[in-house]
């Protein structure tokens, strides 16, 4: 499969790179992985990139987004911080990645036994990581269920699982809010920007 360039990309919209990333999951998850010559894309890509999509997820060393979505070199843009929320630099680099460089989705992806939500459901603090956690906490905090103490950490898988999910709808909200360009481009059709979980017991990709 070749990389992608200005003319396959500008093929491309909201709705068909979502269908590209979904296909991709399925490949990964029935073992059906597309042959690429990486090399050759190497070489093909030296010029310049055309990526499709931009994809927030975690650092987790098991959510990889070009292997859970069988992408190649070139394909899409993929951020990684523990607990795959937004700030500032972040939002600026989804910014480049759609407005300049034409990307047309942005995905948001959760994953299920996030480390960096345990954490966050643990109030856990240890040097620079306690800035972090205490950005995942208002998640935590949306989360009503339990509402036995007891109950709400890392020990129950259910509720860490709930809380990862809320923190990718609020991460959404917060893309919305925090950055006007990426609600335009959204608000007039030029990108769709979604949230999604990935089971890591399953290999596949909820969209939501």
């Amino acid at each position: 499969m070749k990389a992608h360039t200005l003319e396959t990309q500008a093929l491309m919209t909201p709705d068909s790179a979502l269908e590209a990333l979904l296909k991709g999951n399925q490949r990964f998850v029935t073992n059906t992985s597309v042959n690429r010559d990486l090399i050759e894309q190497v070489e093909d890509t030296a010029g310049g990139q055309y990526p499709f999509a931009t994809i927030l997820h975690c650092i987790d060393s098991r959510v990889s987004a070009e292997l859970l979505f069988d992408q190649g070199i070139g394909d899409v843009f993929s951020i990684r911080i523990a607990g795959n929320f937004v700030n500032e630099d972040i939002l600026g680099s989804m910014e480049f990645a759609c407005k300049l460089a034409g990307t047309k989705l942005v995905l948001v992806l959760g994953h299920t036994a996030c480390g960096a939500v345990k954490g966050a459901c643990d109030h856990a603090r240890l040097g620079n990581l306690t800035a972090l956690i205490n950005k995942i906490e208002p998640a935590v905090e949306a989360v009503s269920e339990p509402s036995d103490e007891s109950k709400r950490n890392s020990k129950n898988i259910d509720f860490v699982n709930a809380v990862a999910k809320q923190n990718v709808l609020m991460t959404l909200d917060n893309i919305r809010s925090k950055s006007p360009v990426l609600k335009d481009l959204e608000n007039d059709g030029t990108i769709k920007i979604v949230g999604g979980m990935y089971d890591i017991a399953s290999g596949v990709v909820e969209i939501y």
